[in-house]
């Protein structure tokens, strides 16, 4: 499993969780990344994130309810997505299998979460996952409380749209997560292409432990993936791979959006 040393829940396999040393983070430019529709900028190069409204979207997961800020260390990703309650949380199924208290916290930079930290109140895990852990369906949805009054989506300004059923590498896409040996997201732009018909997979390099659940967010704002799937995201930190989206991401995600 792509992720860190220590295995937050059981039977969870992680990856080192160390940043290669011959890459340097750069800083987000206009012109140092390829945008998700093929803009200008070269592929496969992995920075440090941005501050804008959609790196906003993407936080990292924190074992500990919010009241701990932070303190428990956080240890994959995750995104808001869109929903009729406007507190919908996209990750990987192996980042939530666990039934520990979590929290999460949009924006994470430096430390501190500008955003607060937000309780995780429901999980939805496909039954592919439930049954056996299946490499297809490691995607999930949460469901977080609200922070003083607010709910997650209005509190971040707004959400990516979920997609299912989208053609692998028809488009770039961007993926954004957090390593857990460090405070500050990274992000990678490049198309995916196809590891099988049920997986997908994408060439960024240094996305170690820490980043499962990192959203692949395409031109249009759309979720078409997010780092899970085969090998739990990747044995090595420079390929990761995705569950494709088909029928039962969509019908979990119907499901979470209804709860909320």
């Amino acid at each position: 499993m792509k992720r860190t040393r220590v295995t937050p829940f059981p039977g969870a396999r992680r990856r080192p969780a160390l940043l290669g040393a011959a890459v340097v983070l750069l800083a987000v430019t206009s012109s140092s990344v390829a945008a998700a529709d093929d803009g200008p900028g070269p592929f496969g190069v992995t920075v440090q994130a941005a501050v804008n409204a959609r790196t906003a979207r993407v936080g990292a997961l924190f074992h500990g309810d919010a009241a701990s800020t932070g303190a428990g260390g956080h240890f994959c990703t995750a995104s808001v997505v869109h929903s009729a309650g406007r507190d919908l949380l996209l990750t990987a199924a192996h980042c939530l299998d666990g039934g520990r208290p979590m929290s999460f916290a949009p924006g994470y930079r430096d430390g501190g979460a500008p955003y607060g930290f937000w309780d995780v109140r429901r999980v939805f895990l496909p039954d592919g996952w439930k049954d056996g852990q299946g490499e297809d369906s490691d995607i999930a949805f949460a469901v977080l409380g609200e922070r003083d009054g607010k709910k997650a989506e209005d509190a971040v300004g707004g959400a990516n749209v979920f997609a299912a059923h989208r053609a692998t590498g028809a488009t770039a896409v961007t993926v954004t997560g957090y390593p857990s040996s460090a405070d500050t997201a990274i992000t990678c732009t490049d198309k995916p292409t196809a590891q099988s018909r049920t997986q997908q997979r994408i060439a960024c390099p240094d996305f170690p432990g820490g980043t499962s659940g990192s959203p692949w967010v395409n031109g249009d704002g759309a979720v078409v993936g997010v780092i899970g799937g085969h090998e739990q995201g990747g044995k090595t930190d420079d390929i990761s791979y995705s569950a494709v989206f088909g029928t039962e991401a969509a019908d979990l995600y119907r499901e979470a959006g209804l709860a909320g």
